[in-house]
This record gives C-alpha cells, structure tokens and sequence, in this order.
C-alpha cells in the first residue's frame, strides 16, 4: 500500500484599553469597530488541486516535507465539506510515513477515514503506522478491514497473518513481564516471613482445570 503540519506562529495582540467613559451602545471616536464585519475564510477549489498536483511532483521527487506542506496547503484551500479532503490528508500521510512521524500519520489517515471509512490507502498507512510504534493490535485491525474491503488481496491476507503472529508474540512478552514483576513482588512481600514464591507449588487438577496450591519448606533449586 501505497506529510509535516504547518503550524502558523503569530503573536496575539495586546487587548487595547477601553476608551474611557465610552457611551455604551456607540462607537468609539477614532475606530473601525463601527464598520467591523465579521471574517469569511476563502475557499478556493482550484488553489486547491493545484496545491495537490504540486505535492505529488515533489513526493514523487523524494521532498517529502515540501510535499507535505504542499498537501497542507491544500487542506487550507479545500472547503470543509469538500471530499477530496481525504485525498489531501492521505496524501499528507504518505510523505509523514517517509518522514516517520507516525502519530502524525495517524491522525491523518483517521481524518481521511472519517471522511471515507472504506479508504484502502488510508487504512494501510494507518497500518503501517501502528505497526511502526508496536501498536500491533490497533495495526492488526486495519489490515482486517483492507481483507474484508478486497477479499481477492494475497498482500491483505498476508499481512492479516504477519500482524496476527506479531499480536500473539507481544501478548505474550508482555504476559511475561506483568508475571515477573508480580513474583518480585510475592517475594518481597513473602521474604518478612523467610519464604519466597518458591515454597508454593501450583499442581493443576486435570479433570477440574482448577489449581492446588502446596506449601513446600524446602524446595528443590531451579537448574541453573
């Protein structure tokens, strides 16, 4: 399957002071505040595509952040209910996914998918995304959705059962981790009264499935 945000500094301007003894209801001698008109944004669809057109000359040429300004660019110049929205902050995500700055790449490929939850470009480099931060169960999701979108996809399925294998594994880490810290606990904890999680043997009862604990004075020592 097969984009930085312009953040616009400004300063705020310092509040002026309140004329004094101002007659309320009437304008201030010296003012526009009288005339003032409340601000239209301008839109401007063509401004727009060729924004986009830029953007893809210049992905395509390997300038990947001046592309994503070019996409960005775009954005400011497309109407909030235009659909090719999503094109631009898809587009915006493909250069961010070369740049690695995958939250931001999220939150792009989502804004296009609000817009289009079928998009496949979107859900894979939303995917890729994830997968780049560990997010393996949120990456495993995406993929999913791009199996049920193009059910024909051998690279869709495939990657289904990549992020599956890739789940299983960091569930099991983690799983190991949570039990380590747990025993360093029991032991702390058991070692007031001179014992230690060692001295509890834990045999399952296979008819029930359940558990018998049994205390063990003297356990024997793990192999080394």
């Amino acid at each position: 399957w097969s984009m930085a945000v312009i953040e616009e500094d400004g300063e705020v301007p310092a509040q002026a002071p309140a004329a004094e003894d101002a007659p309320a209801g009437e304008d201030i001698p010296g003012s526009d505040l009288g005339a003032f008109e409340p601000f239209e944004p301008e839109y401007d669809v063509e401004k727009a595509q060729d924004a986009k057109a830029r953007g893809n000359s210049l992905f395509s040429s390997g300038n990947w952040q001046i592309a994503a300004d070019a996409y960005t660019e775009a954005l400011m110049w497309a109407p909030p209910s235009a659909e090719e929205r999503a094109v631009y902050h898809c587009n915006r995500a493909a250069c961010l996914l070369k740049l690695e700055q995958y939250e931001a790449v999220v939150d792009d490929c989502t804004a296009a998918l609000e817009m289009d939850p079928r998009y496949v470009k979107a859900l894979g480099r939303r995917m890729q995304a994830y997968e780049k931060q560990n997010l393996f169960t949120e990456a495993l999701a995406d993929a999913k959705a791009v199996a049920d979108i193009e059910v024909d996809s051998k690279q869709a399925q495939a990657a289904v059962e990549r992020l599956q294998r890739l789940e299983a594994e960091k569930l099991e880490k983690d799983k190991e981790e949570m039990l380590g810290k747990l025993k360093d606990l029991g032991n702390m904890f058991l070692g007031n009264f001179g014992m230690s999680l060692d001295n509890f043997k834990a045999t399952k009862d296979e008819t029930t499935g359940s558990y018998n604990i049994a205390y063990d004075p003297a356990p024997t020592p793990a192999p080394q």
